[in-house]
């Protein structure tokens, strides 16, 4: 990268680099397992025979809990049919209609922070009472179902529109999805730097060093405490529902998104050169050299391990916006497009972070 700017230094107005989609799992793992569950239930003192009641009963609380600050101050609980539905775009229409836009800054400020409450029926991990024949006992089993997903979407005044969303049957997985750039954005308005923005890219800035040392900053937050905070506002009931047996979430990343901008000063300097990439890009790099960048490792004579049972796969798709060239690795990728016409974005989304040798090796 540093070769390529230099060699185009007169065309780019700098570099941008760090976090674009993120998306946070807490799992209580003590409960995510059958013998984990039956646990809880022991310590709860719920027999196997009481386990559906005892488990609608918590549901219901959760349910009431989750959604009572909504209430109070007067947001939209809206039920969506479709789990397909677009859910951000629906947020962003209901906190333009109503004026949520900077966060805490509002007045009142706890309706600045949140927007909505998007519910929605959707495929979940949970647990069913298997009557065992043979060993004449009752049985906790983990089975696919579907219930219940509340999805708290909020105007935060630091990661800016964000949403968590929590599955209300057990084991109560939440996920918490934010993006790298509104993050960004936000910080930049405190700090009184100037930049131009449209959609999830910035085309310029007045300081591009002191943005990037603010995207730095996304690097040494305390996670656990930051989210832990948002769990305890999408179920304020947890404490109360876990005082037998009391659990803590643990967080890992679900799903990641690091995106390199490469600003330039002019569309059509970027619109000369980029067919050139685009080309190089899909007749140059082979199916060892994706692996190895993607975090696999692949011998010098490009032979792939025994165990590698996923695919290597590479496309270029001409959409309205722009080309895009895209190498992936069953749910991990790499890909490069060009934004706003004056963007070249190479982003890195990691999806299954098991695949990834080196990640498992680092952490």
């Amino acid at each position: 990268m540093k070769s390529f700017v230099q060699k185009h230094a007169a065309g780019v107005m700098g570099i941008l680099s760090g976090f674009d989609r993120l998306v946070f799992r807490g799992s209580l793992r003590e409960i995510c397992y059958a013998e984990g569950m039956r646990r809880y239930l022991g310590a709860a003192g719920v027999l196997l025979k009481e386990f559906g009641a005892h488990v609608e009963a918590v549901t219901e609380r959760i349910k009431a809990a989750s959604l009572k600050a909504a209430g109070t101050l007067g947001r939209e609980v809206r039920y969506l049919p479709s789990a397909q539905a677009r859910k951000e775009e629906i947020a962003r229409e209901i906190a333009a209609r109503d004026g949520i836009t900077e966060g805490l800054t509002c007045l009142p400020p706890q309706r600045g922070r949140q927007v909505c409450v998007l519910t929605s029926v959707e495929p979940c991990s949970s647990f069913e009472i298997h009557r065992n024949r043979v060993a004449k006992r009752l049985e906790v089993k983990p089975r696919m179902r579907k219930c219940l997903h509340h999805y708290h979407y909020w105007m935060h005044p630091t990661f800016g529109l964000m949403h968590a969303r929590i599955q209300t049957w057990f084991p109560l997985t939440i996920q918490v999805c934010l993006n790298g750039r509104e993050w960004l954005a936000r910080s930049l308005d405190r700090g009184g730097v100037d930049y131009r923005k449209r959609e999830n890219c910035f085309v310029w800035l007045a300081d591009v060093k002191k943005a990037q040392q603010r995207l730095d900053r996304q690097l040494t937050t305390d996670w656990p405490k930051v989210l832990d905070r948002i769990a305890r506002q999408v179920n304020p009931a947890h404490a109360e529902i876990f005082d037998p047996w009391p659990l803590t979430y643990y967080w890992s990343t679900y799903q990641s998104e690091w995106a390199t901008d490469v600003m330039f000063r002019d569309a059509k300097v970027l619109a000369a050169l980029y067919p050139q990439l685009v080309r190089h890009g899909i007749t140059t790099f082979s199916s060892p050299d994706v692996m190895r960048f993607l975090g696999r490792k692949v011998p010098a004579n490009g032979a792939f391990h025994g165990g590698f049972t996923s695919q290597v796969i590479s496309d270029l798709k001409v959409r309205p916006e722009g080309v895009r060239i895209k190498h992936r690795v069953g749910g991990n990728s790499v890909k490069m497009y060009d934004k706003q016409g004056t963007v070249l974005r190479v982003e890195t989304t990691i999806n299954e972070p098991r695949l990834s040798k080196r990640c498992q090796e680092d952490f």
